[in-house]
């Protein structure tokens, strides 16, 4: 789930990742870099999607809403919570981000406003001379503190974000886990709540095979081709992340990229085909990672990827299936569109069934991965130094 608090009109956030949160509004808006026109893309939404039809043991349509039925094939993640709708849609696992501690701080009365005070009258970090140093000493802090709060709220795990500015240094992102481990563990806050939510750079991807082999839960995000998400699955992450949304923003505004222009040749959305291919991948030949959804922009959306571990959806999504019941006769029958069964009849090319490594991954990832990549990078990373930013104009506060 998405914590997402309403940040001010005054505060503008750009990328916002979140595998699970639960009150600060961000969102995430992305230009392609190009001046093509739109293209108007139809996609056949059924054409390579086995279907796996449900049991009546397992979905009463006639006494259920279409929010139940289709929880009943994947866990349903609200993209942004608000605290008003914390009731309507509880979170059930967390994010910590540099866009969450911005809207902390721009909000005078939130829950987490201590968290951040307190790590900045952290002892530790006061005593710091060096002032880059301090600074994120103060920004890990509390980035733990505020999850450390989350893991007390949310039944699931809490994933934290690391630093998009360390996303090319696989040593770099292994300490900063290990500094932030150790802070939850001074919380008490124990691994198994935990995950980790590094960029899907060739570093970050080894990286998160290393901390994996220490028994430390990773969540790989930022991943637009097929070679990341089977790299990341033979690295072992415990999560991996697609953007369904933006991969087909991509597409419209775009050419070139061999990838999306298969999936459009067979009439498919290549977001939700690269999500296919990538819960298939991963079912069929035995890797342990949960696959997520993200950036999904309608109900057609949804209905089409069920059967994928989790599916963050926006709140607007989530509120129209909770007020529509689920009838027998409506125009969406609730079918599992991805399923362990139907990834066992799925084939793959020998060139997709390589033991991926830097070399191959840079030869196999087009241009809309490298570009959505380094915008997801550039967004995030911006995010981090205006939280610095901001930390450095409010410390030391009042108290300190």
């Amino acid at each position: 789930m998405s914590l997402t608090l309403q940040t001010p009109s005054s505060t503008t956030l750009s990328p916002a990742t979140s595998i699970h949160s639960t009150t600060t509004r961000s969102t995430f808006s992305f230009s392609p870099r190009s001046t093509l026109s739109p293209k108007t893309l139809h996609f056949n939404y059924h054409r390579s999607l086995p279907r796996t039809r449900a049991s009546a043991s397992s979905i009463n349509i006639a006494s259920t809403t279409e929010l139940d039925a289709v929880s009943a094939f994947s866990e349903i993640v609200p993209d942004t919570v608000v605290f008003d709708d914390f009731e309507k849609f509880p979170p059930t696992a967390a994010t910590v981000s540099s866009s969450l501690l911005l809207g902390i701080c721009g909000l005078p009365d939130t829950i987490f406003r201590n968290a951040v005070e307190m790590a900045l009258a952290d002892s530790e970090c006061y005593g710091i001379q060096n002032p880059n140093a301090r600074l994120s000493c103060f920004v890990s802090k509390a980035f733990a503190n505020v999850g450390s709060d989350l893991a007390k709220l949310v039944p699931g795990r809490v994933s934290t974000e690391v630093d998009a500015r360390l996303a090319y240094d696989t040593h770099a992102i292994i300490r900063k886990v290990h500094d932030l481990l150790k802070l939850y563990n001074i919380s008490n806050v124990p691994p198994q709540r935990l995950l980790f939510k590094i960029p899907s750079t060739w570093q970050g991807i080894e990286a998160a095979r290393l901390l994996e082999s220490e028994g430390i839960q990773t969540h790989l995000t930022f991943v637009y081709s097929f070679a990341q998400a089977a790299a990341a699955a033979q690295a072992g992450a415990s999560v991996i992340q697609i953007f369904v949304g933006r991969t087909r923003d991509w597409a419209r505004n775009h050419s070139g990229d061999k990838e999306i222009e298969s999936a459009l040749l067979r009439g498919e959305d290549p977001g939700l085909a690269l999500v296919t291919k990538a819960y298939n991948y991963i079912h069929k030949y035995g890797h342990k990672s949960k696959l997520m959804a993200a950036a999904v922009r309608n109900k057609q959306d949804l209905f089409s990827l069920l059967g994928v571990d989790y599916i963050i959806a926006p709140l607007k999504i989530l509120q129209t299936l909770k007020e529509s019941v689920a009838s027998p006769d409506e125009k969406y029958s609730f079918v599992r569109r991805l399923s362990p069964q139907s990834a066992a009849q799925y084939k793959f090319s020998d060139e997709e069934l390589v033991k991926w490594d830097q070399h191959s991954l840079a030869n196999a990832m087009g241009p809309a991965a490298v570009q959505l990549l380094a915008a997801g990078l550039d967004g995030n990373a911006d995010q981090a130094k205006r939280v610095e930013d901001l930390f450095g104009k409010i410390w030391p506060p009042p108290n300190v």
